[in-house]
């Protein structure tokens, strides 16, 4: 979007969503088809430097990708006509209304953006434009656009994988040889900012229950010498308990859950962010002073030379995790041939890291920090400007209205342009043909068990030398009482703050001192270890594995720290309209009184409950090694993995415990209408489903496969129509989720608000349909897509123990890929009907929408589900006379 002109805003991304509908020589929505049925995965993505486009296929389609490739790049204009970027307008306007106005703080970096860069300067504006803008733009503009930009003399092509480079030589070769260069284009020089006096800003945000503060330094262009020591300063301000952002804001001053500073650089420019996002009713000045005051505290101390061989442990670790797919390899190698000068630097990009000495750090802080002008914005609760910091200016964002998303789909209007076939010289519309399947080769898997009966699974890969392993016990929530939902979730948080023999801060010291990442983490149904280091960190890091599972600390003060913030995150939450429909949803479907009824998180009312002896309580109970399985793979072979389990699981007490059984609820005996209110919203959340299967359930998988036409994938009938068809939506999608519990089945989107009736009435009327039977084409396709992209979950180490964990949790064969092939080979029409049939009801099901109640509320009768039922954002009836807020 740097490229972009003031007025003419958001071309780039809305050309991304273009190029996946049709080209001249592959029909419309034919890209996602295609590349799906063949195993393979595709998307793009925009950011204000460049635009991204990736396919990722077995070996055998390649050619077929390079062929859809350069169809779009070379051959896509004579497609572009009025209906199909009228169609990619409304879809782009309303990923604008989900992940910007119908969201608490979504304003916030437009806000920065504003104050921080000039008028005329590229990052000025937000890549997604604006909706006037994007309503405004012609079919002529979108043309030229194209050919301005799309041109092959400014794009990167990156092969990365199993291939023949001198047969993927030629195919380059044919099918983007011929593309028309448009324009010379010259790479933009860097355009970085300077303040001549501090900016302040003010917005009263009416979804935030929170005041935020953010304070930017302008910097420098990534890849410049000084780049490096501005991530490490922002690494030693923000990160950790020892940082003095850390220490002033959260421990000592008690303003904040938590602070963040971050270093942005980007082509052309670059700046330092300080984020604090404080508790409900601190003032924003408190939390301005208390930056001040880190900054101060930061030049007192100091920093040792230690802290900084810390930072450079981690993200040496952290580069080699972020080239751990192939897909990744490649996003490096384009990213670095097009901003750094060549991808050869993938091999000199963590030598530059390394290289940073701590007289880098002190001039960066001098140059950049200390003493210079700043912009500050301050984003607080409508109706308490007295939050903000001091000497503010009121900022005003123009919000729309449920009028003017009317007055958008109006706009897209006609257009008389002429659109021509792009002449080529060999005929296009040949599909290369593919050559045979790989089969498939699930990666050796081994197995044993510690002398305590403990099973555990391996598998060896050697790429990167990297180890990852998880320790998984089950239980999670399942353990839980129901007015004290939470417990399992704080206890296991709680297992990484100290140990009986280190401090949190010593703790923290020991793992980042080894490069490594260690997490404790408890869900519906398990609690999970995780830990990745190089492997040959492997022995220390298990060392304090050991220390942090057998010898948890149990902090006052810790506690005390991550109970507040457990409660502020539930009741940021409370504030989006996203997750108030998923939990009010959740409550409606399992009952109020139910364990599950809540997320593993808890509730307000159940957290503030929980004390410290529960979670001891917990742990002693429940943290049994009999629950237990361990999981590993990386560059590391079985006898070493297993004398290291085999010393940690000697050590491990034996407990009795047995997860309990948990009663799924009576489906409704008819369909009902839900409604929560959130007056103003730009958009309607939409969750209809109900309580279904359990993971463990034999019909848990067909039933997953049985979904995917419908909205298990972007080629979904729901997403299809909905987002394809109407552009009501930036995505629409269905799926069964659970464990070893009943989970539910749920069909949801974001729609734009005046579209929620006829929203309602497509999900209810596909999903009535899709219970008669699909068409045996659209069965040909599910077959293809899950069968042939089973390669694909096979390359990363978190993809391998996802696997090795599905199997030991679940009772699994360590063959089970294959059987679950095989049944997918083996589905019929007539399978596919009855599975359907059982486990999707539109006509028992519960609906619940979280939008505009003025606007939307009044007409949803017309769905023919009765009066819709007012709830608040608890799940709780409301009297049905006028609209809620809160």
């Amino acid at each position: 979007s740097n490229r972009e002109t003031k007025g003419r805003t958001g071309f780039a991304h809305l050309f991304e969503h273009i190029m996946f509908q049709e080209s001249q020589h592959v029909g419309q929505d034919q890209f996602f088809k295609k590349i799906q049925s063949a195993g393979g995965t595709l998307n793009g993505g925009t950011s204000q430097d460049g635009t991204i486009y990736f396919e990722v296929v077995p070996r055998n389609s390649l050619e077929m990708a390079l062929w859809l490739e350069s169809d779009r790049m070379g051959f896509l204009l004579s497609k572009v006509t009025q209906e199909a970027f009228a169609n990619q307008q409304g879809v782009v306007q309303n990923e604008k209304r989900q992940n910007y106005d119908n969201r608490p703080y979504g304003q916030s970096r437009y806000v920065m953006s504003k104050l921080l860069f000039p008028e005329n300067h590229p990052y000025n504006w937000l890549t997604i434009g604006s909706l006037d803008d994007l309503a405004n733009a012609t079919l002529a503009d979108v043309h030229e656009f194209y050919k301005k930009w799309y041109g092959p003399n400014n794009a990167t092509l990156v092969v990365a994988g199993d291939f023949d480079k001198a047969e993927t030589r030629k195919w380059v070769e044919k099918y983007f040889g011929e593309i028309t260069k448009y324009n010379e284009i010259k790479d933009m020089s860097p355009m970085p900012v300077t303040l001549t006096a501090s900016r302040r800003a003010y917005y009263g945000d009416e979804l935030a229950r929170s005041p935020e503060l953010t304070i930017v330094y302008p910097t420098v262009e990534e890849y410049s010498q000084d780049s490096y020591a501005l991530d490490m300063l922002a690494e030693l301000l923000g990160r950790g308990k020892k940082s003095p952002m850390y220490k002033v804001i959260v421990e000592e001053k008690k303003l904040a859950p938590g602070a963040m500073v971050g270093q942005q650089s980007q082509e052309l420019a670059g700046y330092l962010m300080f984020m604090v996002r404080a508790f409900p009713d601190k003032p924003l000045q408190d939390v301005e002073l208390a930056v001040q005051e880190a900054l101060a505290r930061f030049e007192s101390d100091k920093f040792t030379e230690k802290d900084l061989e810390r930072i450079k442990a981690r993200l040496e670790t952290a580069f080699y995790n972020s080239i751990s797919s192939v897909l990744i390899k490649a996003f490096q190698l384009a990213r670095f041939e097009e901003y750094a000068g060549s991808a050869g630097y993938i091999t000199t990009y963590l030598g530059n890291l390394k290289a940073v000495q701590s007289k880098d750090i002190w001039r960066v802080y001098e140059k950049y920090v200390k003493g210079k002008p700043s912009v500050l914005t301050c984003f607080v609760p409508k109706g308490k400007v007295e939050l903000a910091a001091k000497d503010c200016e009121s900022f005003v964002i123009p919000a729309e209205s449920i009028e003017q998303q009317r007055k958008y789909q109006a706009q897209a209007a006609q257009s008389t342009m002429k659109v021509e076939r792009i002449p080529t010289s060999f005929d296009r519309s040949v599909e290369p043909l593919t050559g045979p399947d790989p089969s498939l080769r699930v990666p050796g898997i081994w197995e044993t068990k510690t002398g305590s009966g403990i099973r555990v699974l391996g598998i060896q890969h050697r790429e990167l030398p990297l180890v990852s392993f998880a320790v998984v016990i089950k239980g999670g929530q399942l353990f839980d009482r129901v007015d004290k939902t939470g417990v399992a979730s704080l206890a296991a948080r709680m297992m990484t703050q100290g140990t009986a023999r280190k401090t949190p801060i010593e703790l923290e010291e020991a793992i980042d001192d080894l490069g490594a990442t260690i997490n404790v983490y408890s869900g519906v149904d398990k609690t999970t270890l995780t830990a990745n280091c190089l492997v040959s960190k492997f022995e220390p890091v298990m060392a304090l594995v050991e220390e942090i599972l057998l010898e948890p600390r149990w902090d006052t003060k810790e506690f005390d720290r991550l109970k507040q913030q457990t409660l502020e995150n539930i009741r940021r939450e409370q504030a989006t309209p996203a997750a108030v429909a998923s939990r009010v949803f959740r409550r409606l479907a399992y009952g109020a009184d139910h364990l599950l009824a809540e997320g593993s998180t808890g509730s307000l009312e159940t957290v503030t409950a929980i004390t410290l002896d529960d979670l001891k309580q917990y742990y002693q109970q429940f943290l049994a090694p009999s629950l237990a399985h361990i999981a590993i793979a990386g560059d590391i072979d079985q006898k070493q993995a297993t004398g290291a389990f085999e010393r940690l699981t000697a050590k491990w007490p034996a407990r009795s415990a047995q997860v309990p059984p948990v009663a799924a609820p009576s489906a409704p005996a008819q369909a009902a209408l839900y409604f929560v209110d959130i007056p103003g919203a730009r958009q309607s959340e939409i969750r209809i489903g109900n309580v279904s299967l359990a993971e463990s359930d034999p019909d848990f998988y067909p039933a997953t496969v049985v979904n995917d036409k419908l909205g298990g994938s972007f080629n979904g009938i729901l997403n299809l129509i909905l987002r394809e068809e109407k552009g009501y939506t930036y995505g629409a999608r269905s799926y069964f989720g659970a464990g070893l519990y009943p989970g539910l089945f749920l069909a949801m989107a974001p729609v734009q608000s005046n579209a929620t009736l006829e929203s309602l009435q497509i999900f209810r009327d596909e999903m009535t349909k899709y219970r008669q039977g699909i068409k045996a084409e659209d069965l040909a396709f599910t077959k293809s897509s899950l069968t042939k992209s089973n390669t694909r979950n096979f390359e990363t180490l978190s993809s391998l123990l996802t696997m090795l964990s599905e199997i030991a949790l679940y009772n699994r064969p360590l063959d089970y890929v294959k059987q679950r092939e095989q049944f997918v080979q083996g589905l019929t029409l007539d399978a596919h009907q009855k599975l359907a049939s059982k486990y999707i009801d539109p006509n028992r099901m519960i609906y619940v929408v979280v939008g505009d109640a003025k606007t939307q509320l009044p007409v949803l009768e017309k769905l023919g589900l009765g009066k819709p039922i007012q709830v608040d954002r608890d799940g709780k009836p409301v009297p049905a006379t006028a609209p809620t807020s809160e």
